[in-house]
């Protein structure tokens, strides 16, 4: 294991492109997906351990609050969260920071991935996807060499009551939304959707995928079809569909990923 790990989340790849920029600015690191179980829950050998992730209807991506509780940390070891969204941070810091009192964080906005609510281009401020791009490999570059040099946060994230109910509510509306996944004859099935689901919510039937309700909203099936064939809803079929250019369906699925 790497002095440096970083546990990620990342649905359409915007997080763990970041986690990756900044394991490159640290000189190499172990990425720990946090998509399902994880792979590597002991981190005690860690110097630095970065959490990244995205902000989910006002608080962390399901499972992740779960994964927290079962990481083993050294307590000398410099911890620091990069929180991604379109918007606002949501609440999602100050629950990682109870789990693990954070040294550093850092709040950076993206590409929104939530399609069928607001288009791509739907961040603050706002900007082109290609953009956003460039800003957030700046901004990893700026975080990285941050937690090199061991800067510190002056103030702990806040909790806000409201983003925390807002991400309860999250929950029943990500299970309703799983309701209108739909495929259309352009599938190939590759199963592309089954193999980046973090839930495990998609089975191929007779070729076909197939969504269950464990649905979190990343959205990643949707957005990593090679096809463009699964759509939520019509508006999904009308606006672009988007993932990180620098991130592989298969990178996405990994459970450990080594960036020197």
């Amino acid at each position: 294991m790497s002095e440096n790990v970083i546990f990620c989340y990342s649905g359409t790849g915007n997080c763990l492109d970041m986690a990756k920029n900044i394991a490159r600015e640290l000189g190499g690191a172990d990425i720990v997906m946090m998509r399902a179980k994880p792979a590597v829950t002991d981190a005690r050998g860690a110097k630095r351990v970065g959490f990244v992730f995205p902000c989910y209807g006002g608080g962390l991506p399901g499972g992740v609050e779960e994964t927290l509780g079962c990481l083993q940390l050294a307590p000398s070891a410099y911890k620091y969260a990069v929180c991604l969204c379109s918007a606002y941070p949501g609440t999602g810091l100050s629950v990682v920071n109870r789990a693990f009192p954070l040294d550093y964080w850092q709040v950076v906005t993206h590409q929104c991935s939530c399609v069928w609510l607001f288009p791509h281009t739907m961040m603050l401020p706002p900007m082109t996807p290609a953009g956003a791009q460039a800003r957030a490999e700046r901004e990893a570059k700026r975080i990285g060499q941050a937690v090199l040099s061991g800067k510190r946060s002056e103030k702990p994230p806040k909790a806000n009551p409201l983003n925390a109910a807002e991400s309860r509510l999250w929950q029943t509306i990500s299970r309703k939304k799983a309701k209108q996944f739909a495929v259309s004859s352009l599938c190939v099935r590759c199963g592309t959707c089954v193999k980046v689901c973090p839930r495990e919510n998609i089975r191929l039937f007779e070729g076909k995928p197939r969504f269950g309700s464990d649905c979190l909203q990343c959205l990643a099936c949707l957005q990593y079809c090679p096809q463009e064939a699964i759509s939520l809803g019509a508006v999904t079929r009308r606006r672009e569909h988007y993932h990180n250019p620098n991130v592989s369906a298969d990178e996405l699925s990994r459970p450990v990923l080594h960036i020197e």
